[in-house]
């Protein structure tokens, strides 16, 4: 049974837009000291104090210099309807942005009213 939505809170991931992932890769994880945690092309994942930090170069132009706060919900399903209701308008509807064997990653994204791009994201253990 899925949980009622109540609102957001915890962040399970921060996306920071890059001009060139393998430098920024090299920097968070050799001069920072970060933990890798995966990457793939064009992209590199690391553990953030248990938030997940994503570097990627932006998908839009107007993307290139900003940063995107993913929250965790327990239903990407559950809190877009919640949202919606809410007035929230989405830029697009929850759909599955990665698979693997252990589970998909479903998001759905929108914007805050300074035009900031905000995300809810769950992430859904395979049967």
């Amino acid at each position: 049974m899925a949980e009622k939505f109540s609102g957001l809170g915890q962040i399970g991931q921060v996306h920071i837009s890059v001009k060139d992932v393998e430098r920024a890769a090299t920097f968070y994880q050799d001069v920072l000291g970060m933990k890798h945690l995966f990457s793939f092309p064009g992209m590199a994942f690391f553990d953030a104090g248990g938030v997940r930090l994503f570097l990627s170069k932006a998908e839009k132009p107007e993307f290139d210099h900003t940063s995107t706060l993913y929250y965790r919900v327990p239903s990407v399903q559950d809190a877009h309807a919640a949202l919606l209701a809410r007035g929230v308008k989405f830029i697009d509807q929850p759909h599955i942005v990665h698979e693997d064997a252990r589970h998909e990653l479903w998001m759905a994204f929108f914007r805050d009213t300074e035009g900031n791009v905000l995300a809810i994201m769950s992430e859904v253990p395979k049967k």
